[in-house]
């Protein structure tokens, strides 16, 4: 009995499969890069650990001559900095920080969007539109201070528009109010150009059949332009975040340093190792790095903020699972 032959089984290369050599030749090209980040951030970040757990002192020494040097402190600076007695200047510092931070990512999450949707129309003037909502955002952060603190100072244009005499650049909450307008002015385009970035890859053809159906332009961009774009929004939101919550230069420069009201931790940071308190200032950016990647990690988790491109890799192994199943 002659056996009936079997056709030759196919099977597809599973996505992601390499072989041992391009996996040496991935990490020998890689080299230069992870080499570059050690020397850039974890060189600096441990040695600003390590010089947060010594706090510079003087004293007499047995002759009476007067001795400075670094004295390891441990966890002292970190004590002394929630419970010691300039605590009070840190939860200043770390609440003017945080509504700092989501006052003005909420502003310019919302002026963002707005911008991305009227670039996104066709009409007469658009590049005009798309090259004036880029210059705040093109404009150095210094120089955008230096122009804001022009417009609200005592005789500024801020109060000769308005009719009243506010102290714009002092302290109080009218100072808050001149930094918050200040970041959004200048930031708001960063957001407005990765949603239009999304926006741009959206089908036309989705649009069109939805006005078929009868949707509306309100309509349309609630059930078709924000879920669409909402990955790009969501890292667009998230890098603000993280930018927001080490604001310096502009309270700085804008406001002044020492002053209360919009005394945020860098500046904190900054102000303690301009005194020669290096411990102190280290402990300073460790506990402002710490806020920083817990802000990110509940961000991320919560509203799933896709940075990595962790969705889209889970994406293509359930797609190269499927075919390798095929035979």
């Amino acid at each position: 009995m002659t056996a009936v032959p079997t056709a030759p089984t196919i099977r597809t290369p599973r996505t992601g499969s390499r072989t041992p050599g391009e996996g040496r030749r991935a990490a020998l090209l890689l080299s230069p890069t992870f080499l570059v980040l050690a020397l850039v951030i974890l060189y600096p970040l441990i040695s600003a650990f390590h010089q947060s757990l010594y706090s510079s002192e003087s004293g007499l020494d047995a002759q009476g001559f007067v001795i400075e040097g670094d004295v390891f402190v441990g966890l002292g600076n970190y004590l002394e900095i929630f419970a010691g007695a300039e605590s009070g200047r840190f939860y200043n510092a770390l609440g003017n920080t945080t509504f700092f931070t989501f006052t003005s990512v909420a502003l310019e999450t919302v002026i963002g969007v707005a911008f991305a949707v009227a670039m996104n129309r066709a009409f007469r003037g658009r590049a005009f539109l798309r090259a004036a909502v880029l210059v705040p955002w093109a404009i150095p952060t210094a120089v955008s201070g230096l122009l804001w603190r022009w417009i609200f100072q005592a005789d500024g244009i801020a109060n000769a528009l308005s009719g009243q005499q506010v102290l714009w650049t002092a302290e109080g909450f009218a100072s808050q109010v001149a930094v918050i307008t200040a970041e959004v002015w200048k930031t708001a385009p960063f957001i407005g150009l990765l949603v239009l970035a999304g926006m741009q890859i959206i089908p036309e053809e989705v649009y069109e059949a939805a006005k078929l159906d009868g949707a509306g332009a309100w309509r349309q961009f609630r059930s078709i332009t924000l879920p669409l774009v909402k990955p790009a929004l969501l890292v667009a939101v998230l890098f603000r975040l993280l930018d927001a919550l080490r604001m310096f230069d502009l309270p700085f420069v804008l406001i002044g340093p020492r002053k209360s009201s919009v005394e945020t931790l860098s500046i904190l940071a900054w102000d303690s190792s301009n005194q020669l308190q290096y411990g102190a200032a280290s402990a300073f950016s460790i506990v402002l790095l710490v806020y920083v990647a817990v802000i990110a990690f509940v961000f991320v988790k919560l509203l799933g903020a896709d940075v990595a491109g962790a969705g889209e890799q889970r994406r293509l192994r359930r797609a190269a699972a499927k075919r390798g199943g095929v035979r």
